[in-house]
């Protein structure tokens, strides 16, 4: 069986955290996706700086290391 490689979604900005782990964790039930990850970033989105990612949460089969997505 040949394995396919994992692909990251699109991206979305949420309002809070809370807000952020609830969609994380619903985009992780549906069809075709098989884990989601909420995570907290600060930074100036005027320049497009920002400083490394927090990770908030993890839902289903998420790599740890996720530099490679």
């Amino acid at each position: 069986m040949m394995q396919r490689a994992l692909v990251a979604g699109e991206g979305e900005e949420l309002q809070s955290p809370s807000t952020a782990i609830h969609r994380a964790e619903a985009l992780s039930k549906l069809a075709g996706n098989i884990g989601a990850v909420a995570f907290s970033r600060t930074g100036d989105p005027s320049i497009g700086e920002f400083d490394d990612a927090v990770v908030l949460r993890k839902f289903g089969d998420v790599p740890v290391d996720l530099s490679g997505l």
